[in-house]
């Protein structure tokens, strides 16, 4: 692969269009998902950690559970950090909106829709921030267009 081709691709991978539209989304879901993640993978902000975020995927057929909590808490808490910085947010997002699904589908869905009872509405509304971000990319103030600038875009 040449260099001119690797460039190409990470300014596809980073380009954003520019506008301060996504700060707002960006920083909102990125700290929701970085304190979610660090509940499954560290027991902050009292969660329970690899080994009871693992148990409970478990209890409800999520399996194996160990492994599927660090998957997910690592999307979240990784994935946040990523939205706030405004780097890599297209398949950031992507793996976000991915995990969102998940959580809807297995967890969610048959709680209806609102919080109140379990519900999918707080997992719809981060996935449709997170598909929104797919397709605007992280805006003008983001890593991602410090990234493609400097490459030249």
């Amino acid at each position: 692969m040449s260099l001119s081709t690797i460039k190409q691709l990470i300014q596809n991978i980073a380009s954003s269009k520019s506008g301060l539209d996504t700060l707002a989304l960006r920083f909102g879901a990125g700290a929701i998902f970085f304190a979610h993640g660090a509940q499954k993978l560290f027991a902050w902000f009292g969660g329970y950690g690899l080994e009871g975020t693992g148990g409970w995927m478990e209890s409800i057929g999520i399996t194996p559970g160990v492994l599927m909590a660090t998957m997910a808490g690592s999307a979240e808490f990784f994935g946040g950090i990523f939205l706030m910085l405004g780097l890599l947010v297209r398949p950031t997002s992507i793996v976000l909106a991915i995990t969102m699904l998940v959580a809807i589908f297995s967890v969610h869905i048959n709680n209806g829709l609102f919080m109140s009872n379990n519900g999918y509405e707080f997992a719809l509304a981060l996935l449709i921030i997170s598909i929104s971000l797919v397709f605007r990319g992280a805006g003008s103030l983001s890593l991602d267009k410090l990234v493609t600038k400097k490459l030249g875009a």
